[in-house]
């Protein structure tokens, strides 16, 4: 059961939870500013009621943890004519009152971090640890564009003739539609909106269904910042009226641009979408990374690496290692090594709780996944060397098999979730033709202290990013992407601006020289 109060201007939600797993029997509470806990639309700068609502649940016991608007076609299209109407004075304020206002509400989310980061422990389940590292990385978005707005600069060409001059201007695109996962619920948001924003686009968001207090949380401190209203909006909405909200954000006229993270098979539907008026769009799509190590490898900094790899968000990521190819020289030594990290660094429990290092999956279909996969391999001859069991609600234990193979299930699909499957491997050659035989190509991963392997395997990994004796590579200044079907274009960086930018070619003739 739960009680939801107002205290001091705190919203203190307070659960007691019974009939559960001995590390969720106590008393819990979610104590954020009142300001913060948002639950109903952001459209033009007001908060908007829906004629419905839908509930928000704690991953690790089903509890509601608020009834959020759920918003429809109407809403959306509310939201797109706000954004529309709004472009056209965002643009035209100067690239240095931008970068002022981004980075008023940078300053804002740092000044908040902590109240930010139950948010996203309540309503995805990561530990806090990892949603104080979120809140951390998500701001640095809005810290790097705020900056990067200064920076959008066009060309003068040497011209064919002399009687005139040639200019390359860039200009914002226009209305953007952000449609964002649950697995990253603020980051995923400030990676693209503090792009747009910029350069001077306005933006309508779609947060997941089961993360939308983040993406609200958010909005409250765009007002803050001083963001003018309809530059940002938010319409969050239930699971059943998501494919009608998305495509109407996907097909409206009014709308220039779609960035979207989320599945491969998602993103082909928004793709479909878009092509009816053509619009501009970036994907970032489902991964299924190669993690390889060699036998030149330090096999201390590679099991240190998988840890941080496949572990953070409790596999909740699409950058996680997946696939896990080992050279048979070190194999067993590796095997050995990371079950004994597994053992001593890996605790299971409520995200709040400060030893907590692996929270629930994100539902219970997301469990059954991950339960199916193992059950799978360990029908076709996988040995479970650690962990195999599923808990009660969503929670995984963390698990480590052996004797996988490549026809495993584990090995074809995306797993998200808390699962290490090893594959034991020869020679480079074979290792490098299992890694790119996936029909994705998001991240890899590869352990080696052999120089020439490094250059040789890195530059024949099919994938848009490679950690090279790393483990967790993201980075704001670094760009994010994939190749094959993991997507289209990139995401922080100095290239991510060029998203929400066009090039317009200007030809300045009859000059008189």
């Amino acid at each position: 059961m739960g009680s939801l109060y107002l205290s001091r201007g705190r919203c203190i939600l307070r659960q007691v939870f019974f009939g559960l797993p001995s590390m969720l029997q106590r008393h819990y509470s979610l104590d954020v500013s009142a300001q913060l806990l948002r639950t109903r639309a952001f459209i033009e700068g007001r908060w908007v009621s829906a004629a419905s609502t839908f509930p928000v649940l704690d991953p690790a016991t089903g509890e509601e943890i608020a009834k959020v608007s759920d918003c429809g076609t109407k809403e959306a299209q509310d939201a797109v004519n706000a954004a529309y109407k709004a472009f056209h004075l965002w643009k035209n304020h100067t690239a240095k009152e931008r970068s002022i206002l981004l980075r008023k509400w940078f300053d804002l989310i740092n000044q908040h971090k902590e109240d930010l980061a139950k948010l996203i422990t309540a309503e995805c389940g990561k530990p806090m640890k990892e949603s104080i590292g979120e809140m951390t990385y998500s701001a640095s978005f809005l810290e790097w564009f705020s900056e990067e707005a200064r920076r959008v600069y066009g060309d003068i060409i040497a011209p064919p003739a002399k009687d005139r001059k040639i200019l390359l201007l860039k200009q914002p695109v226009g209305v953007a539609s952000i449609i964002t996962p649950w697995n990253f619920p603020s980051a995923m948001i400030t990676r693209k909106v503090g792009a747009a924003l910029a350069v001077g686009c306005t933006v309508v968001v779609k947060p997941a269904e089961d993360t939308p207090l983040s993406a609200l949380a958010l909005a409250e401190l765009s007002v803050q910042a001083g963001i003018p209203p309809g530059v940002f909006n938010v319409v969050p909405c239930s699971r059943a009226k998501t494919p009608a909200v998305g495509e109407l954000l996907c097909t409206d006229p009014l709308v220039a641009k779609i960035s979207f993270t989320g599945s491969t098979a998602t993103g082909k539907i928004l793709l479909r979408h878009a092509a009816g008026t053509v619009k501009r769009v970036s994907m970032e799509l489902g991964g299924h990374a190669p993690f390889i190590v060699f036998d030149s490898a330090d096999v201390d900094k590679a099991v240190a690496g998988a840890m941080v790899s496949k572990f953070r968000n409790s596999g909740q990521t699409c950058v996680c290692s997946n696939r896990f190819l080992v050279q048979s020289g070190i194999h067993d030594a590796f095997i050995q090594k990371l079950a004994k990290a597994m053992d001593d660094e890996l605790k299971l429990g409520h995200g709040s709780e400060p030893t907590t290092t692996q929270g629930p999956l994100i539902n219970t279909r997301a469990a059954e996944k991950v339960e199916n996969q193992i059950a799978d391999a360990v029908a076709q001859g996988a040995v479970i060397v650690r962990g195999g069991k599923r808990l009660e609600g969503s929670f995984m234990q963390p698990t480590l098999l052996s004797s996988v193979n490549t026809d495993m299930l584990c090995m074809r699909e995306e797993t998200f979730g808390p699962l290490i499957p090893v594959v034991k491997f020869n020679t480079e050659e074979e290792a490098l033709a299992i890694a790119n035989a996936s029909p994705v190509g998001l991240a890899g991963y590869f352990y080696s202290r052999d120089i020439s392997q490094i250059w040789r395997v890195a530059e024949q990994m099919e994938v848009g990013m490679v950690g090279v004796n790393e483990g967790l590579i993201s980075a704001t200044e670094g760009s994010f992407g994939g190749i094959k079907q993991s997507g289209m274009g990139r995401e922080g960086s100095k290239y991510g601006i060029d998203e929400y930018l066009e090039i317009k070619y200007m030809c300045l003739g009859g000059l008189s020289l």
